[in-house]
């Protein structure tokens, strides 16, 4: 799977009021996992920032002046996104200055989404997070993402720090095992053993002890925190209580 975590900042919050892109910032995921193939550029925007915008991103015209135009990175950067699935967070505010850009370079180009499907993290946190504030600086602090460094908005910085949050809000099995780093930061391939049924006897059922069972109790209380809801142990029966109280018997 490839996906590309995208955001851009522009010189004010309305493409309609002619608006433009002044920086895309795009991290490149294969199966999740950062593969260092980033996309970022400045570029000059040809029109005045709106006021508020500059202290927002820190540019100013001034710095955009040697910077490229949107039409001679397009094909760059249609190429970059083509056929992966683009996640954005309020995707409809890129996405709709991503389609005005291309729409000044005329209808050859199409909309944005001819070339990409687009998930919107916004829409993803507002179902699971109904009621909350969902801002990528909410949604850091709420999923434990280090934002500390975050002082202004960035395209790459901010597409960095969205895909931590990405990772995140749709992982849950990480935290239980299934995923694993190795020592140098990467992640490191699961190991599958080979299973010989014919091997195996039949065993006596063993009881957990008290300890045992409190132990588990807020392993699960860790991982419902984490999810945000019920863990893969929930939607198992849990023990009968005939078993507690043979546990507590033996403690």
């Amino acid at each position: 799977m490839r996906q590309i975590i995208l955001d851009t900042e522009t010189t004010g919050l309305e493409w309609k009021k002619g608006n433009r892109v002044v920086e895309i910032g795009a991290v490149e995921l294969i199966e999740r996992r950062p593969s260092g193939h980033n996309f970022h550029k400045y570029l000059r925007p040809d029109c005045e920032f709106e006021p508020g915008a500059q202290e927002v991103t820190g540019l100013t015209l001034e710095f955009l002046a040697d910077k490229p135009a949107f039409e001679e990175i397009v094909e760059e950067f249609l190429d970059y996104v083509r056929g992966a699935e683009v996640i954005i967070h309020n995707a409809s505010f890129d996405v709709g200055f991503l389609d005005s850009e291309l729409a000044r370079l005329g209808a050859q180009y199409g909309r944005f989404t001819d070339y990409c499907t687009v998930v919107d993290t916004l829409a993803m946190a507002r179902e699971r997070y109904p009621g909350q504030r969902n801002s990528l600086d909410a949604l850091c602090k709420r999923l434990g993402v280090d934002n500390t460094h975050r002082h202004l908005h960035g395209g790459l910085l901010d597409a960095q720090i969205l895909a931590d949050v990405y990772i995140a809000l749709t992982s849950g099995q990480e935290e239980i095992g299934f995923g694993s780093f190795d020592e140098g930061g990467g992640h490191a391939a699961p190991v599958v053993h080979a299973f010989d049924a014919s091997n195996v006897g039949l065993r006596a059922r063993v009881t957990p002890t008290a300890g045992e069972l409190e132990a588990h109790a807020k392993r699960l209380e860790k991982l419902r925190a984490k999810a945000g809801g019920p863990c893969l142990w929930d939607l198992i029966e849990a023990p009968p209580a005939s078993a507690n109280a043979e546990a507590a018997a033996v403690a």
